[in-house]
Formats: C-alpha cells, sequence, structure tokens
C-alpha cells in the first residue's frame, strides 16, 4: 500500500488516541501505511512535544498550513466540536481526504453541507463514531438484517457515565452551547444514534425532555460560578422509518456508572441485548429455541465474541479473551487507510449528518414539547 501522509488539527487526548489507533492498524495489520507528517496546536510547547513524542515530521501552530499543505493526503480533525465545521471545509475544498472526531458539526444543516462536499469532491470522509466498528455491534447489525429476530419491534438504550457528578468539577467547553452545542446528548447519545441507525436504519421523528440537574459550577481559576447551558441528563423516544419504536436516553451524571453504553433491540422472533460494559459479550435469545422444548429452558444465552466475528480475530486468536475499548479505534484506523486505496467503509460523513439531524431535532423538540421530524 503507498504511504498515506497525515495531517493532524489538535494535540490533546483525541488527536494522541487517534494517532495512537493509526499506529497500531500499521502494526497488527501490516498493510496500512501512515506517514505522520505534520501535527498543529494554537499550544506551540504542547504540539512541539506532541510532535516528537507522537512520531510527526513536522509541526504548526496554524492550521490552515495543513489543509493547504501538497504534501498531506489525510487531514484528521480532532479539535473541540465547534471548530469542526470550518477545518472541514477548508480540508474538502482543498481536495483533502478527511477524518474527522464527532460531530461533524453542531448542526444537521452544516453537516449536509460537508457530507454533500465531499460527495462533490470524490474524497474519503470519516466521521469518528468508534463504536461502529466494534465486533459486537457488527454482529447484532449482521443478526437484524439476516431476519433471525424477525419483525424489530422496539428498542431500547441508554448510555450513562457519572463523571460530571460532582458539582466541584469546573465549566468547560463541554458545557458552553456555541462550543459543545449540546450535553451528554451529542457527547453521548449521538454514539447510540450511529449504532442504532447502522443496525435499524433511519430515525424519523423523535419526542424529547431534558435536564440541567447541576445548573452552575465553578469558573476555573475563578472564585465565581458559571451557567450550565446544556443538557446532563436527555430522553427521547423514536420512530424508525422501518416501523420500529423506541426510547434513547443518556446521562453524564448517572450515579455509579461508567461506561454504561446498553440497548436491548426486540424483534417478534429474537431478542438482542449489549452493554458495553461487557465489552465481548452479547445477549441473545430466539424464540425458535424456546419452542422447541416448550419453554422449558427459555432465557437468554451469552454469546462471547470470537474470531468468527467482524475484526475480532485481528487482536485474539480465541473467544472468550477479551478485546479492549481502544481496539475499535484501531479498526477504525485501519478501515479509513483502505478505504483510501479503495475500500469500502461505514462512518462516513453521510452518516454524521444523519445523527447530527437528529440532534438538532430533539433540540428542537426539547422546546417545542412536541414530535419534530427528523
Amino acid at each position: 500500500m503507498k504511504g498515506i501522509r497525515i495531517g493532524l488539527i489538535g494535540a490533546g487526548w483525541m488527536g494522541k488516541a487517534h494517532t495512537t489507533a493509526f499506529h497500531n492498524a500499521k502494526m497488527i495489520f501490516g498493510d496500512d501505511v501512515p506517514v505522520f507528517e505534520m501535527i498543529s496546536d494554537v499550544n506551540e510547547e504542547q504540539v512541539k512535544n506532541m510532535a516528537q513524542s507522537l512520531g510527526y515530521n513536522r509541526y504548526t501552530t496554524d492550521w490552515t498550513d495543513i489543509v493547504k499543505d501538497p504534501d498531506i493526503d489525510l487531514v484528521d480533525v480532532a479539535t473541540p466540536n465547534s471548530m469542526h465545521f470550518e477545518m472541514v471545509k477548508a480540508a474538502l475544498e482543498n481536495g483533502k481526504h478527511v477524518f474527522c472526531e464527532k460531530p461533524l458539526s453542531l448542526s444537521g444543516e452544516q453537516s449536509q453541507i460537508l457530507a454533500d462536499l465531499a460527495a462533490e469532491k470524490n474524497v474519503v470522509n470519516y466521521c469518528g463514531f468508534s463504536n461502529l466498528m466494534n465486533p459486537a455491534n457488527q454482529y447484532v447489525k449482521d443478526l437484524v438484517q439476516s431476519g433471525k429476530l424477525g419483525k424489530i419491534m422496539r428498542i431500547h438504550a441508554t448510555y450513562d457515565q457519572d463523571m460530571l457528578l460532582d458539582p466541584k468539577q469546573p465549566i468547560t467547553w463541554r458545557h458552553v452551547n456555541k462550543f459543545a452545542g449540546s450535553g451528554a446528548l451529542g457527547d453521548l447519545a449521538s454514539h447510540l444514534l450511529s449504532v442504532s441507525q447502522m443496525i435499524l436504519g433511519d430515525i424519523q421523528e423523535v419526542n424529547a425532555v431534558d435536564s440541567i440537574v447541576i445548573p452552575e459550577r465553578p469558573l476555573p481559576g475563578k472564585n465565581e460560578m458559571g451557567t450550565v447551558e446544556n443538557d446532563d441528563l436527555i430522553t427521547f423516544l423514536v420512530k424508525y422509518k422501518n416501523g420500529a419504536i423506541g426510547d434513547i436516553s443518556a446521562s453524564r451524571v448517572a450515579t455509579g456508572r461508567k461506561n454504561y453504553f446498553y440497548y436491548e433491540i426486540q424483534g417478534t422472533e429474537g431478542t438482542v441485548v449489549y452493554d458495553l460494559e461487557r465489552m465481548c459479550e452479547v445477549q441473545v435469545y430466539f424464540k425458535a429455541d424456546a419452542d422447541k422444548d416448550n419453554g422449558r429452558d427459555c432465557g437468554f444465552r451469552t454469546v462471547l465474541l470470537n474470531p468468527e466475528h467482524n475484526g475480532f480475530k485481528y487482536f485474539q486468536p480465541a473467544g472468550g479473551i477479551a478485546i479492549a475499548f481502544d481496539d475499535m479505534k484501531t479498526l477504525q484506523a485501519h478501515e479509513l487507510m483502505q478505504a483510501m486505496n479503495g475500500g469500502s467503509y461505514e462512518g462516513s460523513f453521510s452518516m454524521g449528518a444523519k445523527v447530527d439531524g437528529v440532534i438538532s431535532a430533539v433540540l428542537k423538540s426539547v422546546k417545542s414539547r412536541q414530535w419534530e421530524l427528523c
């Protein structure tokens, strides 16, 4: 494979995670050839140190250097949410392939502009919904689309963490709408929206309610409080175009929950349950199995991820040996680099625009207190 010259915008935690995933993909798959050409960040000391530690050839404090550089093939955007639209648009206008951490933008309208521009430029356009690459979610997608669960009737899903439960934690950009767009909705529920639409198809309508549990937080470095502008909790009903209905929730103040990405999909012939905190286990129930013995041995059985499931075999040789959360990012980096050499991929800007469109409809419903079209 030809080397893929990467320009990374954002030398923070997510930028490091993306770079690590590219490194890992090279080691695990062998035919991925990332070339770490340039890294950008406004903090010169930080970007200089990150360039050295992560192996980038050059660094800059001006992100436009990256989108204009003829020696860069792929622009990787790993900055705070509000910066994505401008950076991605500039990269696309310069004919670059683009990898953008989710969300694609702060509105469904802006994200659709980027999806349309990417299609016009005919470049690889990848939005960083890493849960799409989880072998468990790929397995559930195959189950649903094979028809083994029958007609899908309902989904019940939530993504809960307690990372912001402490009211003493100071305000960050994630609490301010002009920087984040929304709270738990965009940060957490967006992952459920990407996975559920991959599995079940497009969402048609939503009806939402939210709650700001901690309305004020300390301002960093000041002896005063600032206003929290977005949701600590979000819950909304959903209607899918295929007729399925459900409820989706997210919380960043869920006492005791650490990374509780959970969903249950119920069909007329079976049900599947998944919890990311038990990453390598999927619970399945098939009505036909229970009918064989008149229900004597009814109940769910545990399917352990194994080399027969998409993506798993690259990390472990046998079932029951756990893979890790970061492995999803490695699979994502691999799929992205293969796509730049003609391969197919799941998490396009079209998916990003769909997710951001649903988020925009949810925010509209919170205000209108009625059903809103996506």
